[in-house]
C-alpha cells in the first residue's frame, strides 16, 4: 500500500516517467540487493531523460521546420557543390548562437539552402535554444497584419523571442517601404541577442538592391545591422553542366526544399 501511494504521489506531482521506473523496480527481486542510493538516482535518471526528450520534442515541434527531418550529419559534400565541411560543423556546435552572429546561406534554387539551414536549427534544439522557421512572404504578411489591426507588438515578440529565427526566401521579392520598415524593426530588435539564419536566391552583394531598390536609408539600416560578423555559405556548383538539384539527391518532394 506504501509503495502505491507513492507511486500516486509521483504521478500527482508529474513524475510519471520515475513512477514507472519505481513501480519496475519494485517489480523486479533483483533491485532488493542495490543500495537505495543507486536505485534512487536511477529513478532521478529516468525522469531528467524523459523530461529532456520532451522537451527536445516540444522545441522541434514548434520551430515549424520545413524539413524536420534535416540533418548535418546528412549533408551530402559529395554532390558537386563546393562546400566548407570545416565551417558547417563548427557552426553545428551553435557557437554562433552563444556569439549572437547570423548566418547566410545563399545559393540557386534547390542547392539545399532550406535543408541546411533546418539541419542548423535541429542542432539548436538539440542544444535546447528555441527555434523558428518562417518563409520571408509569411514574416511580411504576419507582420503587416498585426501593423493595421494594431497588434504589432504582440506580433512582433513571436519573431524575436527565438533564440534562432530561420528565416527562409529572403528577399526573393523587392521589399516597399512598408515592409522594409516593418522587417528593420524585427532585425533590430533581435541585433546582438539572438541568431537568424537567412536563405536567399540572391548573392548579398545584391540584398541592397532588393531593399526599396537600394533608395531607401532602410536599405542601409537593415544590411549594417544583419551582415557585421556574420558567417557565409555560398552554395556553387562545382561543375553547373552536371547539377544536381539537391531535392533529388535528399529524395525530397520538388514542391519543397529551396
Amino acid at each position: 500500500m506504501t509503495n502505491q501511494s507513492t507511486i500516486d504521489k509521483l504521478i500527482e506531482m508529474r513524475l510519471t516517467a520515475m513512477a514507472d521506473a519505481f513501480r519496475i523496480q519494485m517489480d523486479d527481486p533483483a533491485m532488493k540487493e542495490v543500495p537505495f542510493e543507486d536505485r534512487f538516482g536511477m529513478l532521478v535518471d529516468v525522469e531528467y531523460c524523459n523530461r529532456k526528450n520532451n522537451r527536445l520534442k516540444r522545441l522541434i515541434r514548434q520551430a515549424e521546420f520545413e524539413q524536420p527531418d534535416a540533418s548535418i550529419a546528412a549533408i551530402d559534400y559529395h554532390s558537386g557543390r563546393k562546400l566548407n565541411k570545416a565551417l558547417i560543423n563548427r557552426l553545428a556546435t551553435c557557437e554562433y548562437i552563444t556569439e549572437y552572429r547570423n548566418i547566410f546561406i545563399t545559393g540557386a534554387t534547390g542547392s539545399g539552402k532550406t535543408y541546411m539551414a533546418c539541419a542548423f536549427g535541429m542542432e539548436a534544439c538539440k542544444h535546447y535554444y528555441s527555434v523558428r522557421y518562417v518563409r520571408l512572404p509569411d514574416l511580411l504578411l504576419d507582420l503587416q497584419a498585426a501593423r493595421d489591426n494594431g497588434t504589432f507588438s504582440t506580433v512582433l515578440k513571436k519573431y524575436t523571442k527565438p533564440i534562432v529565427l530561420i528565416i527562409d526566401e529572403w528577399l526573393l521579392l523587392k521589399l516597399t517601404e512598408a515592409e522594409a520598415r516593418n522587417l528593420f524593426e524585427l532585425i533590430h530588435k533581435r541585433r546582438k541577442k539572438s541568431s537568424t539564419i537567412f536563405c536567399s536566391q540572391f548573392r548579398e552583394s545584391e540584398w541592397y538592391q532588393q531593399i526599396c531598390d537600394g533608395e531607401s536609408t532602410l536599405a542601409d539600416a537593415i544590411m549594417d545591422r544583419i551582415s557585421y560578423d556574420s558567417y557565409k555559405i555560398d552554395i556553387e556548383s562545382v561543375d553547373p553542366s552536371k547539377d544536381l538539384s539537391m531535392r533529388e539527391v535528399y529524395g525530397l518532394d520538388p514542391a519543397m526544399a529551396k
